[in-house]
């Protein structure tokens, strides 16, 4: 007897994909998510709308780093299942985003930079700790909302499942 080698059918995946498509489907993820996009155009279009595009490092790095930030929050908002991973990705822009006038060769710090990047670097640090919180926040089964994690018949580890692995030959198998 062969068993299927196909993970979609595995009973935990299907599991975290209706977990994760409630994490995306709470209006303040998607508050989270909508805010971050507008964050990360922001950053990105920032040297232009603050007026400090004659620093050229500070200008790329801000393209680059709103860019990101974009792409991210459309892989959040859109496909959440398959971008959570990676969430911890969004803080560190924002940390990198404060100190970025600071760090970058050159003389970068102004107090339009500065006051550019240490707010929007801050919104983004919040937002991508809200997105963290959402993806590793289990869905209350009683539908109130996001909780703390609980034990349930499917956390088990296996436990419930006594006949798991019994159609195979191995050490598992009874016959």
């Amino acid at each position: 007897m062969t068993h299927s080698t196909d993970i979609g059918t595995h009973p935990d995946i299907v599991q975290m994909r209706a977990r994760y498509e409630a994490a995306a489907a709470n209006p303040v993820a998607q508050g989270a998510d909508g805010l971050a996009l507008l964050s990360g155009m922001y950053l990105a279009l920032s040297p232009w709308i603050v007026g400090f595009s004659d620093r050229g490092p500070l200008t790329v790095n801000n393209l680059i780093t709103g860019l990101v930030v974009t792409l991210l929050a459309l892989g959040y908002s859109s496909m959440y299942g398959r971008t959570y991973g990676i969430a911890w990705v969004l803080p560190l822009i924002g940390i990198w985003t404060i100190i970025a006038p600071w760090v970058i060769r050159g003389d970068m710090a102004s107090a339009r930079t500065i006051w550019s990047n240490v707010v929007v670097g801050a919104i983004i640090l919040a937002l991508g700790l809200a997105t963290m919180r959402f993806g590793m926040a289990k869905h209350d089964r009683t539908g109130r909302g996001f909780g703390k994690p609980r034990m349930t018949e499917h956390t088990t580890y296996g436990q419930d499942r006594t006949n798991y692995g019994q159609d195979r030959p191995g050490p598992t198998s009874r016959t």
